[in-house]
């Protein structure tokens, strides 16, 4: 019998195969070798596809005479600076004495695409048997699982087939357009701009996301603050103190006055002074309704990547490129599952075995007194059938959760890296614990004809929020982690049609609005008014624009197409991050390294000017999603390869004819720049 070749993602990952498989390895050139197992990594990419000028080289000249540019077959080639270690693969393939050959590539699409591509450049004998790893962590027990149970390549066929039709809309949408744009608009952007040259770079996910950015800004600027006027009166009872905010209803005076700004206040600060003047004289006031109901508050869902991103730039400051990093770095050390996941859930297979996960995180700075809770208790035998597990919502991988291994990495990690890795114990953790559970407290109280309500709330029972104080917050308290999942709130600057008025009550006061009856009397000890004003959407920072980009559906006003492209967003997991990044490098877009907080630069808008008066299309989530949503099809087996990419050739041949009959000096273009100009002025 011959050996068996593993060709894992990089030397690192090589070297965890080897420890797993316990084999006497030697060290060679650009692999390992034992007396069962030939073990060889890649380094990333190390084929690519070939330019335009390969097929010919007069196409290395731009021009709109050789576009649109769509190959019937792709050139590839090895790119020159892995060359060698390319061809110690390729030798590895063609030796007499391997028979079967392990795909251990990052187990997902680009990783199937990376090691597909080595595959198909190299050559190899057909007789050999391959086989695919497919593993979520690179503990040494899942390592071996994933040997053990490697299915036949085969099996990936599809995802091969999407990973490889990724690369071609890409390079379609790319090398096309970003030619016959720059062909058609150089001139007068470099003329507007007083710029030496100009390279206009689009791209099917790149450009949707720098319009999303545009988009918002534009609507920051034409946003108009409304003033408006809430009313506070202030009640006391037995020497107790509660403030109700005024609300219009029908017995109101003001019900259906003009001057109303929703119901919460008036637009005109006179009309709220003369309703003040108007209740002076009433010094009691009358309890006519108090609700009181329990609310449970469960624990978020596990993270995936752009959870995961979203909380790191919004608690640390750290961009999704950099989280990504880091969770790259925490699953190599073995201390995390998969990083690049879109899943917030279990599989029903990883919850059986959850104990291992539970012990092993036990000695981690102060999580042994959790883990003990949650195993004395028996909560991780209830997790099957929770809503933490399901088979259903994974594609690719389960959620990021510590994998209890590792543990002798933790000390030699970064600060950033430590606080990440925490956030993920403690939000894995929060899953065995129970919902918190806060009191609320409604009171309706009447002034003559006008209503004060009074909401308050306090939490009863910690729940799940006993673990969410994060060791990083400093003392901190349950918000400190609680409020990392939470989404924007509408606040008091801008109550919107928010209606319920919740306040924080401490213990005395919750006992006191406890013993409030129906009919109670209270005394009105003041009055006044609060003023506040409507505030612009907020500008997106790196982690809300991940969290954005996955959930791109939502950005789309037809509810049926909404409904179909659902779980589809802009980008992948993997790549979300370096599409950020390489907006900023293009300078089509700031990020602000302080706040992550990222903005439009003037070159940016013109680009997206340029876009939104040729191929619009591009700017529009819904395109974006639509061809995502067509790849993971092609990855399902629902559409077929021949489907997609007839689809694809003909977009791209229709939308660079129509470009090229363009007038790129059109009075309209013209008037579209020094609008944006304005801006900057």
């Amino acid at each position: 019998m011959g050996k068996k070749l593993i060709i894992t993602e990089k030397p690192s990952v090589a070297r965890e195969f080897s420890k797993a498989l316990g084999e006497n390895m030697s060290n060679k050139d650009g692999y390992m070798e034992s007396e069962n197992y030939v073990i060889t990594w890649c380094v990333g990419h190390l084929v690519t596809m070939c330019y335009p000028d390969a097929y010919d080289p007069s196409l290395k000249r731009w021009s709109l005479d050789t576009i649109p540019f769509v190959p019937t077959q792709y050139k590839y080639q090895i790119i020159d600076n892995v060359k060698k270690q390319f061809g110690i693969i390729k030798g590895l393939f063609h030796r007499q004495d391997i028979d079967i050959i392990y795909n251990a590539g990052d187990s997902g699409r680009e990783g199937e695409y990376i090691q597909r591509l080595v595959r198909q450049e190299a050559g190899y004998d057909p007789k050999i048997i391959w086989k695919r790893v497919w593993i979520d962590s690179q503990t040494e027990d899942e390592i071996r699982r994933g040997i053990r149970e490697a299915k036949d390549m085969s099996e990936y066929d599809n995802l091969s087939d999407a990973a490889y039709l990724r690369a071609k809309e890409d390079y379609l949408m790319g090398i096309n357009f970003s030619r016959v744009l720059t062909l058609k608009y150089s001139n007068p952007v470099k003329n507007f701009l007083g710029t030496d040259k100009c390279v206009i770079s689009v791209g099917r996910v790149m450009t949707c996301v720098q319009g999303m950015v545009v988009k918002r800004e534009r609507e920051i600027r034409d946003f108009v603050k409304t003033p408006f006027y809430k009313l506070i009166a202030t009640f006391e009872r037995d020497g107790v103190s509660y403030t109700g905010e005024w609300r219009v209803n029908e017995e109101s005076a003001y019900n259906g006055h003009p001057a109303l700004y929703k119901t919460v206040g008036f637009k005109e600060k006179e009309i709220a002074s003369k309703m003040i003047s108007e209740l002076d004289g009433i010094l009691q006031g009358t309890v006519v309704n108090v609700e009181k109901k329990k609310n449970n508050k469960k624990p978020p869902l596990l993270y995936n990547l752009a959870e995961l991103q979203n909380d790191c730039s919004k608690l640390f400051k750290i961009s999704p490129d950099e989280t990504l990093k880091i969770a790259q770095e925490l699953y190599e050390k073995k201390l995390t599952t998969y990083p690049r996941t879109d899943a917030r859930v279990l599989s029903s297979a990883v919850a059986k075995e959850i104990t291992k996960n539970l012990n092993g995180i036990r000695n981690i700075g102060s999580m042994k007194a959790f883990v003990d809770h949650i195993t004395e208790s028996g909560e991780h035998k209830k997790l099957i059938g929770s809503r933490f597990v399901d088979d259903k919502q994974i594609t690719d991988h389960y959620a990021i959760i510590p994998t209890g291994e590792g543990l002798n990495a933790y000390n030699s990690l970064s600060s950033d890296a430590k606080k990440v890795y925490e956030i993920i114990v403690r939000r894995f953790l929060a899953i065995f614990y129970p919902p918190a559970v806060y009191q609320k407290i409604s009171i309706d109280t009447v002034l003559g004809r006008e209503h004060f309500i009074s909401g308050y709330r306090t939490l009863v029972d910690e729940g799940y929020l006993a673990v969410m104080k994060y060791s990083f917050a400093g003392n901190g308290s349950a918000k400190d982690g609680a409020n990392a999942a939470d989404k924007d709130k509408v606040t008091d600057k801008d109550p919107g049609d928010k209606e319920e008025v919740e306040q924080e009550a401490d213990e005395s006061l919750q006992v006191f609005l406890n013993s409030l009856k129906k009919n109670t009397s209270v005394n009105k000890t003041g009055t006044e008014i609060k003023e506040g004003e409507t505030t612009p959407p907020k500008r997106y920072n790196s982690g809300s624009i991940i969290l954005a980009m996955e959930n791109a559906g939502q950005l789309i006003e037809d509810e049926e197409l909404r409904e179909q492209i659902k779980g589809s967003g802009i980008g992948t997991s993997a790549t979300r991050a370096e599409i950020l990044k390489k907006l900023v490098a293009n300078g089509y877009l700031a990020l602000n390294k302080k706040t992550q907080i990222i903005t439009p630069t003037l070159l940016g808008e013109i680009i997206y000017e340029v876009v939104d008066g040729s191929i619009k299309a591009l700017l529009d989530p819904k395109l974006t999603a639509s061809w995502e949503k067509g790849l993971t099809g092609v990855a399902g087996g629902s559409i077929s390869s021949e489907e997609y990419i007839h689809k694809l050739n003909d977009f791209v041949i229709r939308r660079t004819d129509y470009v090229k009959k363009l007038n790129p000096a059109s009075s309209e273009m013209r008037q579209s720049f020094d609008r944006v100009r304005g801006y900057y002025k």
